[in-house]
């Protein structure tokens, strides 16, 4: 594909379109591999906006229906932008009891953001999140991979600031 077949979108540089294309390319004949397609694809541009999820589908031969299907299927797709950095809060009932929501709280007040926000300058995104299946060390806040149990109200933004 060249650049002029490329939609216009503000998130996806002409570098990026490069290395859409070396995935779809890749995996053009590849049986089954929509999943693997989208994940990739996800990780150059950080989500799936719309253009890119037709994209996909036109360069592998599929319905933009098929595409979205297994795109919404998934929880580990977002059609929406995220922060660099994604915060989990558990509301399950051990973090819930043990003082979760203000520190849900702190980190609205702080970052300006609200639960399944990002914030203005795409620093975080904001989740709230059923279980994280650690109740043993709620309440439990898990910033990209790091896990931190026992969070205190007062310490959860000190905490963040580790973060750029």
């Amino acid at each position: 594909m060249t650049d002029d077949s490329h939609p216009q979108h503000p998130d996806i540089s002409n570098d990026m379109w490069a290395k859409i294309d070396e995935i779809i390319t890749a995996n053009r004949n590849i049986a089954g591999s929509i999943i693997g397609v989208l994940r990739e694809c996800q990780d150059v541009v950080g989500y799936l906006p719309v253009e890119l999820i037709d994209y996909i589908s036109y360069g592998l031969n599929l319905s933009a229906s098929e595409v979205y299907g297994v795109a919404s299927f998934y929880s580990l797709f977002s059609f929406e932008p995220k922060g660099r950095h994604l915060i989990k809060v558990c509301m399950g009932t051990a973090c819930y009891v043990k003082g979760i929501k203000e520190a849900i709280s702190r980190i609205e007040n702080q970052y300006n953001v609200k639960e399944g926000g990002m914030t203005e300058d795409k620093r975080f995104s904001l989740e709230a999140v059923r279980c994280l299946g650690a109740c043993g060390l709620a309440p439990v806040v898990v910033v990209d991979q790091d896990t931190y149990g026992a969070v205190k109200a007062d310490k959860v933004v000190e905490t963040l600031e580790k973060y750029k």
